[in-house]
């Protein structure tokens, strides 16, 4: 049996970036998980076998009922949490299709990109948020 701290524990998570009419699609987390309120961009944990960008459409229909297409892809982050590790995996985005049900998430808001850093980021997103804004500009 191998041991491993905590510590070393990665999670390998997508993010999509979802562009509409010149706005992104941020996400609140909810009260009761860890980054309590903040806001990220939504997507999730990669399933075994299963590839980034089959994850990030499947996240994005599981939890929140759009459709996207993928785009570029854009500078991994890797950030420790301290009880854990997560390598975020950022995609931009076009929204395609849907209306929103929020199925993880309390909140959403549609902003443009030089209102992104109003909002009160989960660490491991804000990288990504730069370097959007960055490449915006």
């Amino acid at each position: 049996m191998i041991l491993i701290n905590e510590e070393d524990i990665m999670l390998k998570v997508t993010c999509a970036i979802i562009e509409k009419n010149q706005q992104v699609l941020i996400t609140q987390r909810g009260p009761h998980k860890s980054q309590a309120l903040l806001w990220e961009f939504p997507g999730g944990k990669i399933e075994p076998s299963e590839t980034e960008t089959d994850c990030l459409i499947r996240e994005i229909e599981e939890e929140l009922n759009l459709q996207v297409e993928l785009g570029l892809r854009l500078t991994p982050v890797e950030h420790n949490y301290g009880n854990f590790m997560v390598n975020l995996i950022p995609y931009v985005c076009q929204y395609k299709s849907g209306t929103i049900a929020l199925r993880e998430h309390v909140a959403y808001n549609w902003v443009s990109a030089k209102d992104l850093n109003r909002y009160n980021w989960c660490p491991a997103d804000l990288p990504i948020v730069e370097e959007y804004i960055r490449r915006k500009k």
